[in-house]
């Protein structure tokens, strides 16, 4: 059987991360125990601000906010991640073990009913299933885990209050 070179450095990218993966996970335990994220953000999204686009679902639905400042993501640097949907604000963790991977802990979210139309309740379900995310044209992209949705960001302007 003929090995490729990229099928070489895939299965040596496996066998480093196999190779640490028992430490690493045994370090993270007690933080991902108590906020179901690990606690690493080395994170080029960390310090930014976003303004939801769309929700593209796999199933070729879309979800689009009739005012796109009315659904925020900000990325805090100390690994807190702070959510607008429409009436409700959230907060919870991310993390992000590496480049492109990202991960959510459960948000504390208000509870008000929003006005009709809102998509609050569809925004902040998505949270719990992003596993990825790609920077593409100054836009931020998040997926789902087993590609259920593409959450679309556009940089937020700079808050005034």
């Amino acid at each position: 059987m003929m090995v490729t070179a990229r099928a070489s450095i895939f299965i040596l990218a496996l066998t480093l991360l196999a190779a640490g993966c028992g430490r690493e996970v045994a370090e993270e335990a007690p933080a991902e125990a108590a906020t179901g994220v690990a606690d690493r953000v080395d994170s080029e999204l960390a310090g930014t601000q976003w303004q939801l686009i769309s929700i593209q679902s796999m199933n070729d639905t879309e979800e689009v906010p009739d005012d796109p400042s009315n659904y925020t993501l900000a990325f805090g640097e100390d690994g807190t991640a702070s959510l607008l949907a429409d009436c409700n604000r959230g907060t919870g963790r991310y993390a992000s073990e590496g480049p492109g991977q990202l991960t959510f802990g459960t948000f504390a979210v208000t509870t008000m009913e929003c006005p009709p139309g809102s998509i609050g309740d569809v925004y902040v379900a998505q949270f719990n299933w992003v596993r990825s995310y790609v920077l593409e044209d100054g836009n931020l992209y998040l997926a789902t885990m087993a590609d259920g949705a593409i959450i679309g960001f556009e940089p937020a302007p700079p808050r005034t209050d």
